[in-house]
C-alpha cells in the first residue's frame, strides 16, 4: 500500500505535551522510532489486500521554526520534508492547515496512485479533505490527540488509538492488566542502556554454555528472570523481545526466528534443520491457551474483561507472554486464537471478551435505564437520568460510570494528589487500582479519560486546587464543550443531568 505521510507537528506536540512533557519530547526526538511501528506494526485501513504492507512514500512534517527548529534534525534523519510554517500572525496562527490541505490534492493528480494517506493531526479542519479523499477512493488514516470530533473520526477509515501510540510507538508501556502494588523503587533505576547490557552479556553466557542452538523462547524467560528490571510490556524501551534481541551486537553469534527462533554460535553449533510446519511445542501451548480461555469464558457469567485473560496467560505461560508469541502484542495474540462463537470489543475499559448467546456488554445493559441491569450497576434513583447520559457517552466518549462511581473516582484522585505529585501515567495506576481497593472497580482508560480531559480543559494539578468537587466541575465543563462541539443542544434538563451524574456530591 503506497502511503503519504502529514505530520501537523505544532498540533501533536502541544497536545502531547498538554499531556506530559516527556511523551512530547520522545515523539519529537525519535520520529525514526514511532515511523518503524508506522510501517511495521500498524495495521491497515480496510479494504486491503491479504499480505499487503504500508510503504511511506511521502513524509512530510509541518511546523513552526521560529518555535520548534530544535527538533528539525531529528526528523531530517528520519527521511522527512520539513515545511517551515511560521507564525503569521500576533496570535501565533501559522498557515500549516492550508499548506496540508494544498499537498494533499495536489498528490490526488500526481502520476503516483497513493493508496492511503495519513494525516497526524487533531484539527477538525480537515475534516473537509478526508471525505475528499474518500470520495476519490482513497484511505485515511489519522492520529488526533486529544477529543476529535464525531465527524472527524466519522470521516476516518482509521482512527489511530492514542493511548495505543503513545504505549507501542513511543514506548511508554503500560497495559491495561490487574497490577499488584509496586514494590519500594531503589534510589537508582536500571536505565534502558544497562538493562539491554546486562541483556547481551547473559545473552552470550548463555550460548557459551549450551551444547546446542539455544531456543529463543527459553533465552527470553531467562533474560526476564535474571535480569533485574528488565519488563515484559517494554523490554528496555525496545517494546518487544524481537526488537531488543535484534538491537543487540550479538556477533558472530547467529539469530534466526523460524519455527519458533534459536541463536547459536556457528563455530560450535550446528544450525537445525528447517522444519515444514510450526514446533509441536509452540502449537500445542496455544492450544492450551485458547482451551483456558475457553473455559474461563463459560464458567463468566458477564463479559470476561481482556485484563483478567492477559494476567491469566502471564501467570500460566509466562514464556509465550515474553514476546506474545512473537506477536508483539496481547491483542494480536488473542485476535489470531480461535475463540469463535465468542466475540472481542476493544471499544471500551480494555477490551471485553464474551459469548454473544449469553452476556451482553456493558453498555448494553446500561441502555435499557429502566431494566433491573441498570439499577444493578449503581445507577439506583438516578436511573431517570441514564438515557441523556447514555447519549452524551455516545457523542462525546465520556465513561458511562454510575454517579457514585463518578464521586469515588474524583474523591481518590483528590487523596492521591494530596500525598503524590501529579504524572498522568502514575498517578492513573494508582488511582485505577484504589478504585478497586475500594470496590468502586474503573478501567485504566476511563481513568485516563477523566485525567486528560481535565488537562486538556487546563487545569494545573498541584496548584491547590485539587479537591473533588473542583474536579468534578472541571470535567463537567469539559464534557459540556465537547457536547457543544458537537452541536449537541444543552438544554436545562441536559444540565441537570450533567451535575446530577457527574458534579453531585452528596
Amino acid at each position: 500500500m503506497k502511503s503519504a505521510l502529514f505530520v501537523d507537528f505544532d498540533n501533536v506536540y502541544s497536545g502531547l505535551r498538554k499531556l506530559d512533557v516527556s511523551i512530547a519530547e520522545r515523539f519529537a526526538k525519535t520520529p525514526q522510532r514511532w515511523m518503524n511501528w508506522l510501517v511495521e506494526s500498524l495495521e491497515l485501513p480496510q479494504p486491503a489486500a491479504d499480505g499487503a504492507r504500508r510503504r511511506v512514500l511521502v513524509r512530510r512534517c509541518y511546523l513552526n521554526p521560529q518555535v520548534y527548529q530544535r527538533f528539525r534534525p531529528a526528523f531530517n534523519l528520519a527521511g522527512f520534508e520539513i515545511i517551515d510554517c511560521p507564525a503569521l500572525t500576533s496570535e501565533g496562527k501559522t498557515s500549516t492547515d492550508i499548506h496540508m490541505v494544498l499537498d494533499i490534492v495536489d498528490l490526488l493528480v500526481q502520476e503516483t496512485r497513493y493508496d492511503e494517506f495519513i494525516v497526524f493531526s487533531a484539527d477538525a479542519d480537515f475534516t473537509p479533505v478526508l471525505r475528499k479523499l474518500r470520495r476519490w477512493d482513497r484511505r485515511t488514516t489519522v492520529l488526533a490527540i486529544g477529543f476529535p470530533s464525531a465527524a472527524y473520526r466519522a470521516s476516518a477509515d482509521l482512527l489511530i488509538d492514542q493511548d495505543g501510540f503513545v504505549r507501542e510507538a513511543l514506548g511508554f508501556h503500560d497495559d491495561e492488566e490487574p497490577v499488584t502494588p509496586d514494590p519500594p523503587r531503589s534510589a537508582l533505576q536500571p536505565s534502558e542502556r544497562d538493562l539491554a547490557k546486562a541483556a547481551l552479556a547473559l545473552t552470550r553466557t548463555a550460548v557459551a554454555e549450551a551444547k546446542a542452538p539455544l531456543p529463543l523462547a527459553r533465552l527470553a524467560a531467562t533474560i526476564l528472570s535474571s535480569v533485574d528490571g528488565m519488563d515484559a510490556s517494554t523490554w528496555a524501551g525496545r517494546g518487544s523481545f524481537r526488537r531488543l534481541v535484534d538491537a543487540l551486537d550479538l556477533a558472530p553469534l547467529e539469530v534466526n526466528w523460524d519455527g519458533g527462533g534459536w541463536i547459536r554460535d556457528p563455530r560450535r553449533h550446528q544450525a537445525p534443520a528447517s522444519p515444514d510446519t510450526e514446533p509441536p511445542k509452540v502449537v500445542d501451548e496455544l492450544t492450551r491457551v485458547t482451551k483456558m480461555i475457553r473455559a474461563k469464558l463459560a464458567e463468566a457469567s458477564s463479559p470476561l474483561p481482556c485484563s483478567q485473560i492477559a494476567s491469566l496467560i502471564t501467570a500460566q505461560h509466562a514464556t509465550l507472554a515474553s514476546d506474545w508469541n512473537g506477536m508483539g502484542s496481547f491483542r494480536k495474540l488473542v485476535e489470531s486464537l480461535d475463540l469463535a462463537p465468542s466475540l472481542i470489543d476493544w471499544t471500551r475499559s480494555g477490551g471485553y471478551l464474551y459469548d454473544p448467546r449469553r452476556h451482553s456488554l456493558p453498555a448494553e445493559r446500561a441502555s435499557k435505564p429502566n431494566g433491573q441491569a441498570a439499577a444493578a450497576h449503581g445507577w439506583g434513583q438516578d436511573r431517570d437520568i441514564l438515557p441523556i447520559a447514555s447519549q452524551i457517552h455516545e457523542v462525546t466518549g465520556v465513561p458511562l460510570l454510575a454517579p457514585a462511581s463518578y464521586q469515588a473516582l474524583f474523591r481518590i484522585i483528590a487523596s492521591d494528589l494530596a500525598v503524590s505529585a501529579f504524572d498522568l501515567k502514575e498517578t492513573g495506576k494508582r488511582v485505577r487500582d484504589a478504585t478497586r481497593l475500594h470496590n468502586q472497580p474503573i478501567s485504566r482508560v476511563d481513568v485516563n479519560w477523566v485525567l486528560r480531559g481535565l488537562l486538556l480543559q487546563g487545569h494545573a494539578f498541584g496548584t491547590g486546587a485539587d479537591d473533588a468537587p473542583t474536579l468534578a466541575r472541571k470535567t463537567v465543563e469539559n464534557v459540556r464543550s465537547l457536547c457543544l462541539r458537537e452541536q449537541m443542544v444543552i438544554d436545562p434538563a441536559t444540565e441537570d443531568a450533567l451535575d446530577r451524574w457527574i458534579s453531585r456530591f452528596g
